[in-house]
């Protein structure tokens, strides 16, 4: 009977062991915008890969429209391994690494080219910027994800001169933002980007400040009627994964990971301007979009000059760091 036993035994051990040692892996992800956003859309396709290329041993599980953790909350979460993995603006990193919001430095990326040259992975930027939030929060950086670029919007009359802005009450997204808005003469008012259609509606403010597909998705041009193609800073968020979570992970998985997050990237940003461009061309048609010239911009990059100091001044030698490289490119 013993030796029937011990034969019944081995014979589980031996089914079992390679369930053992496939087992799933659950990669939870919080995000802050529905799956239907592009945002959203990104991560589905992130899961897609690593499901497909892992076999199945990798499970990538999404908790979309902020039902983990608010956008606040996701540093946090993400470096102490509360989760796994998750998106967030890339501002809400600015308590640990002020040198983060150097993508809202007005006027700091000539044009499109040199933004994407500057925010893709393996750029001198991005590796400053990566290691420093890796250290200071413990979560690794896989691929920042592109939300457009800055617009302003007004009702009545066209923004088109810094000189439209002074004494103007202005909704901003973060403090660069605000500096910059300072140095045009309006002043700054700090406001989350659901309560803006409320805030213009009701004249809570005098201008907006958004993402250009914003402009769509949140039908901000049934309360405003002038969008103006400022262009002046980049909007990122950025998907990022506990760092010692992704170290756990065979170095295969590993690969598996980082490559479906560079692929994703990629795709995201074409398709970010893509929309962008689109929504542009929709919204000439519902309301006065204003294209500066280029003695207007010049304008606005001179009245802007003293902003990048000031950054320096705030955010110290990784913030001086990043704009000499960048700079150099």
């Amino acid at each position: 009977m013993r030796n029937m036993f011990k034969a019944a035994l081995a014979a589980t051990l031996i089914v079992s062991a390679p369930i053992m040692v496939q087992a799933e892996t659950i990669i939870r992800v919080t995000l802050q915008l529905p799956e239907t956003h592009s945002l959203g859309q990104n991560w589905i396709a992130f899961k897609d890969i690593v499901e497909e290329k892992s076999g199945g041993e990798l499970t990538v599980q999404l908790f979309p429209s902020a039902q983990l953790y608010k956008d606040k909350e996701v540093p946090e979460a993400v470096g102490t391994g509360a989760v796994e993995a998750g998106s967030a603006f890339l501002g809400r990193f600015t308590g640990a690494v002020p040198a983060v919001d150097v993508v809202n430095l007005p006027f700091f990326f000539r044009d499109e080219d040199h933004l994407r040259a500057a925010v893709a992975t393996g750029s001198p930027m991005r590796n400053i910027l990566d290691a420093a939030v890796l250290e200071e929060t413990g979560a690794k950086v896989l691929w920042w994800q592109a939300f457009g670029r800055n617009v302003y919007l007004s009702n009545g009359s066209a923004i088109r001169t810094p000189a439209d802005l002074k004494d103007q009450k202005v909704r901003t997204y973060g403090k660069v933002i605000g500096w910059t808005v300072e140095a045009l003469g309006g002043a700054p008012t700090l406001m989350s980007g659901s309560k803006q259609f409320l805030a213009y509606q009701q004249g809570a403010v005098d201008v907006g400040m958004t993402g250009a597909s914003a402009v769509k998705s949140r039908k901000l041009h049934e309360v405003m009627d002038h969008m103006t193609l400022s262009y002046d800073s980049a909007i990122e968020f950025v998907a990022v994964m506990n760092n010692d979570f992704f170290e756990s992970l065979s170095p295969d998985h590993q690969q598996i990971i980082l490559d479906a997050a560079a692929e994703v990237e990629q795709q995201l940003r074409d398709a970010i301007y893509a929309e962008e461009d689109a929504t542009i061309d929709e919204m000439r048609g519902l309301m006065t979009v204003v294209d500066l010239t280029d003695e207007e911009r010049q304008q606005w990059i001179e009245a802007t000059s003293s902003v990048s100091q000031r950054f320096v001044d705030d955010a110290g030698d990784t913030a001086a760091e990043v704009i000499s490289a960048v700079s150099g490119m």
